[in-house]
Parts: C-alpha cells; structure tokens; sequence
C-alpha cells in the first residue's frame, strides 16, 4: 500500500476533531520544510485557527502543557521552550500555583500564535 494511501486511510478513520487536528500537523510540518518547487509559499498558506479545547477545574502543569500543544499545533515548540522551561521551573524552586503557571503558559503560546498570524515570527 502507498504511504499517501495508507494516510488516507487512517485519516478516514478518524472523527472530524481529529481530522482536523492531523491537518493541521501536516500543514504545521509541511511549513517546516525546506521549499520545493512544489511548496506553496507561506505566505498563500493559511495558518489554522487553534484548537477550542477547554482548561478543566484543576490541570496540572504538564497536562496544561499537552494541552496548550494539542491547541496550538501549528506552533514551533522549540521557539517557546526558553519561555516556558523558565516559568515551570519557578514554579518548581518557589512552588507558585499552578493555575497561575498555566495562566502564563497560556499568555506565551497566545502570544506566539499572534506573532504566527501577523508574521513577525517564523
């Protein structure tokens, strides 16, 4: 079986959410690729809207954070590791709250996804 037909597949198999979340991988990965002469630019490409995926009453630090991932996918993590290695790790020395943590991780990867969208970052 191809691999193009293979994805289609397990795409298929999939609900609308997750469809939608591995299109947005894929065009998250198709954006980290060098250009081709078959590349659209990044400019024509849109860049998809987050996730609508709700905070619950209480969430732990690493669990806001896969949360925040899944959300926003079509974010280089890497670019916001310094940010957000930083505020987990006050968190961990000075034992600030973890909602509040999660508060600022969730100002970082907004913040980011601004910067995506106007085009003053990556």
């Amino acid at each position: 079986m191809s691999t193009q037909r293979h994805l289609l597949e397990l795409f298929n198999r999939l609900e609308a959410a997750d469809q939608a979340s591995l299109l947005a991988f894929a065009e998250f990965l198709a954006a980290r690729a060098p250009a081709s002469p078959h590349t659209v630019p990044q400019a024509a490409r849109s860049i998809p809207e987050p996730e609508a995926i709700e905070r619950p009453a209480k969430e732990s630090i690493v669990a806001g954070l896969k949360r925040l991932a899944r959300t926003y996918p079509m974010l280089d993590k890497s670019e916001m590791l310094g940010a957000t290695s930083d505020i987990v790790a006050t968190h961990i020395m000075r034992g600030t709250d973890a909602a509040q943590v999660i508060d600022e991780l969730e100002d970082i990867f907004a913040e980011h996804y601004r910067q995506l969208k106007s085009g003053t970052r990556g």
